[in-house]
């Protein structure tokens, strides 16, 4: 993975056809998707269950870009490895998954993923100052994370300007989680962020069998970020 600040689309398999991943996989790329984001959710640290390492290591195949696995469950420790191994090229975690995130981000380096942060909307820019010599992603919540198709939480957009300007000339990306369509693309990338993360605004009206609206989709998005 070279690191570039160029405005990446990363389609949320969250809004996928579940029964059908591969091919879904292999379509939305083939359709302009720069990375693959996975949503890791465990029923406990958010509400709701998706899938785990045996998931991602079936479609690791299938994914030509990057996969960036967002790990939304608690302890997060004892599945960095499980995940790694499945393939993920990013692992992030959250800063309120645990009590020593120093240590997670050092077990996902040393697991030979890149790092990611995670933080909820209610958590400030300020959690991820000391980390950031530790990370590659910094991903911000832009809806209380569970469920997908959630409102964008406009307020979010302040944070993503504070931590592009601590990054500074690190190469951190800074990844939006949340609401993200062609309406509220142009502001987050205005203040600063770099990887869209789109679910429903990627996968509607499209199908396996019908994957150009995933294109005009992507485009769409792509477009308006400018």
């Amino acid at each position: 993975m070279t690191f570039d600040r160029s405005v990446k689309i990363a389609p949320s398999i969250l809004s996928a056809d579940f029964a059908n991943f591969g091919a879904e996989i292999e379509a939305v790329e083939a359709q302009g998707a720069d990375w693959i984001h996975v949503d890791v959710m465990d029923g406990h640290f958010v509400p709701n269950i998706t899938f785990g390492p045996a998931t991602c290591a079936a479609i690791r195949p299938h994914i030509k870009t990057v996969m960036d696995v967002h790990l939304m469950v608690a302890p997060v420790d004892p599945y960095i490895q499980a995940f790694a191994d499945a393939g993920a090229d990013i692992i992030t975690a959250h800063v309120e998954a645990g009590p020593h995130i120093h240590r997670t981000l050092q077990a996902i380096r040393a697991s030979g993923a890149k790092a990611g942060l995670a933080l909820n909307p209610g958590t400030p820019a300020e959690a991820a100052a000391p980390l950031l010599d530790m990370v590659d992603l910094i991903c911000v919540m832009t809806v209380n994370p569970g469920f997908g198709g959630q409102k964008f939480i406009h307020s979010c957009v302040q944070k993503v300007t504070e931590l592009r300007e601590m990054i500074g000339d690190r190469e951190v990306h800074i990844e939006i989680d949340g609401g993200v369509d062609p309406s509220t693309a142009p502001l987050v990338v205005a203040a600063g962020a770099d990887v869209l993360v789109a679910g429903s605004a990627v996968f509607k009206g499209g199908s396996v069998q019908n994957p150009a609206p995933y294109g005009d989709n992507i485009r769409a998005i792509r477009t308006a970020a400018g």
